[in-house]
């Protein structure tokens, strides 16, 4: 037998609730009357009509136990009046007097809305706190009181309040009421104060058994909020030691991962179960992702689809992943899953629907051009055309025509695809930069690079402090042997836009591939590192200059960490030459058969193998 709340038993005042209503009624009818009564006047006969007979006696009903009064009916029906003539101030103090006597809950809820109709916080708090003076254990009135301090951002006013509203609140729902705190108290706008009066009030619930973990899980994440994640990060610890089956705490060290790598190992533990909720999985597939660590990224998906196989947009997800990582066999069976899953989705019937299904159409959209390049990458270039002319041109974005003119120019059609680049109209109306850079790279992936060069270096002229064309520029001017050329762009990259970690990348690693300053080259790649520290071809280039360094231990880690993280052809060359220099060469031809199954003609691979007289 559970235990109610006392404002679930039956009133305290049964006289109260009845008094209000009948003022109401009286107050309506009087309302009712002024209304009618200047009409009646306006279309009332000018002969005077006989009175109508006299009505049968009626008994009168027995009187309500009511503790309004004359006097009181007065004063409340004086408040109602003055409110309705804009007088919220005097309104106020009638009706709070009233409510004070009366001690009736709705009395004191209309004495706030007074107040606040009126723009005054200070009245509005004086009523809630008379409120809770005259009925302390309402949960009503604690609640409202915790309210109105966050709605009038007050966090130092809010510890003992918040106190008793936890201690009021059903046992049943306390857990639920703590965890849903965060969301509610997170627009504060001194977090160190309300991390201070949530501490506080959480005094008796942060070892109680049934409230510990919501409990630490919460203040942790106001620790987070007030840039304590220190505190936050033992707060998740303690949690997640409490109940270690409690998705709360682990979701609270997701957040902390990205700066911490004990809690991403925290993290990582409580997904090695088989059972890890697939929502959790997919949280920490986005902030992989984010740190570029693909790979890792595509794995949380596919065990968060194998747990949730209805799960509809995950498929799209880990579709795109598997583009990216060309993995395409793969790829091409998780985007027809989504496909048929979102073709079997109940249709809604909101008014809502039409921003619905245009979200709807674009993940399809997405979806038909992901299966159109991982056709590509097999060499299917009829199907990957046939999948992107499902996409009505109406709906065609500058990518979509990218892919379009790079189809083009595989079959010989190099001209009308640059044309196409140039003037066809797109959904996302992009500017002449865009078509431009966009054409510059679809002449770099047919190798004509000179082609390339000028038409960037055009580019440039025009806007000559555009840190992308000169980037860009300086990567076509490489591929020519401009290697002075490229040292200048990039240069000047770098003072234009001094946190641009590719820049410092790109002239590392083309120093490191020419074996020349490789000491300066090892400088310039660790700055790129610290402005991009889990960026896998960054770590690729650090690990390569450190094998040119001589130090192959070093570079062994590094490019392991890199492969693990973007399994790219290129980073198989050099992890493969390593493993190859060290005389593990099982590992290597391995290394290289992967490369090889990914990109087949890369470059660097290629020759790498060649060099090494590796035969996969």
């Amino acid at each position: 037998m559970t235990t109610q709340g006392p404002e679930r038993q039956a009133p305290l005042f049964p006289a109260t609730g009845s008094a209000w209503r009948i003022f109401r009624l009286a107050t309506l009818a009087l309302a009712v009357q002024a209304a009618w009564l200047p009409a009646q006047a306006q279309t009332a006969p000018a002969v005077e009509t006989p009175a109508a007979p006299a009505a049968e006696p009626v008994e009168a009903a027995p009187p309500d136990n009511s503790s309004l009064d004359a006097p009181m009916f007065y004063q409340l029906l004086v408040g109602e009046m003055e409110a309705q003539n804009g007088r919220q101030g005097v309104a106020f103090e009638v009706l709070l007097d009233a409510a004070r006597r009366l001690r009736d809950p709705t009395l004191y809820q209309r004495a706030i809305e007074l107040a606040v109709q009126g723009r005054s916080g200070d009245k509005a708090l004086q009523a809630v706190q008379a409120w809770r003076q005259g009925v302390p254990e309402s949960l009503d009135a604690a609640r409202t009181h915790v309210q109105l301090l966050v709605a009038l951002d007050k966090p130092a006013e809010l510890a003992e309040p918040l106190g008793t509203l936890i201690r009021l609140v059903p046992a049943a729902e306390r857990s639920g009421m703590i965890s849903g705190l965060p969301r509610f108290l997170g627009n504060l706008n001194n977090k160190a104060a309300t991390y201070t009066a949530v501490e506080q009030a959480f005094s008796p619930w942060l070892n109680a058994p049934a409230t510990r973990t919501a409990a630490r899980t919460t203040l942790g994440r106001m620790a987070l909020l007030a840039d304590k994640p220190d505190v936050a990060m033992a707060l998740a610890r303690r949690a997640h030691a409490d109940d270690d089956d409690a998705a709360g705490p682990i979701a609270l060290a997701l957040e902390l991962a990205p700066g911490d790598t004990g809690a991403e190992a925290v993290v990582q533990g409580y997904l090695a179960r088989a059972n890890a909720p697939a929502q959790l999985r997919l949280a920490y597939a986005r902030m992989l992702e984010k740190q570029q660590r693909i790979g890792d990224a595509a794995n949380q998906v596919r065990l968060a689809v194998a747990s949730k196989p209805e799960l509809i947009p995950p498929w799209l997800t880990l579709g795109a992943y598997l583009v990216d990582l060309r993995e395409p066999a793969e790829a091409i069976t998780a985007l027809e899953r989504f496909l048929a899953l979102q073709a079997q989705a109940p249709e809604g019937d909101t008014t809502d629907d039409d921003e619905s299904g245009i979200r709807s159409q674009r993940a399809t959209d997405l979806a038909w051009q992901l299966l159109s390049q991982a056709h590509e990458q097999l060499g299917h270039t009829r199907q990957a055309a046939e999948w992107l002319e499902r996409i009505d041109s109406e709906r065609m974005d500058l990518s979509v025509l990218a892919r379009r003119a790079s189809l083009m120019a595989r079959n010989g059609q190099l001209t009308a695809a640059r044309a196409l680049l140039r003037d066809a109209p797109a959904q996302d109306k992009p500017d002449a930069r865009a078509r431009l850079l966009a054409e510059a790279q679809l002449l770099r992936d047919n190798r004509d690079w000179q082609g390339a060069h000028d038409l960037l270096l055009q580019g440039m002229r025009e806007s000559p402090e555009d840190t992308v064309l000169i980037y860009e520029l300086a990567m076509v001017a490489e591929r020519l042997a401009k290697f002075d050329d490229m040292e200048a762009l990039l240069r000047r990259v770098m003072t234009l836009k001094p946190d641009d970690a590719h820049a410092f990348n790109a002239l590392g690693y083309s120093l490191t591939e020419r074996n020349t300053r490789l000491d300066e080259a090892r400088l310039l790649l660790r700055k790129a590192t610290a402005l991009a520290p889990n960026d896998p071809f960054i770590v690729d280039s650090l690990g390569w200059v450190e094998f040119r360094l001589g130090n192959k231990t070093e570079a062994l880690k590094l490019l392991r960490q890199s492969w693990l993280s973007r399994p790219h052809a290129e980073v198989a060359a050099h992890l493969g030459e390593v493993l190859w220099s060290l005389d593990q060469r099982d590992e290597a031809l391995k290394i290289f058969r992967e490369g090889l199954r990914r990109e087949a003609a890369n470059e660097v691979l290629v020759e790498t193998m060649k060099r090494l007289k590796a035969v996969p």
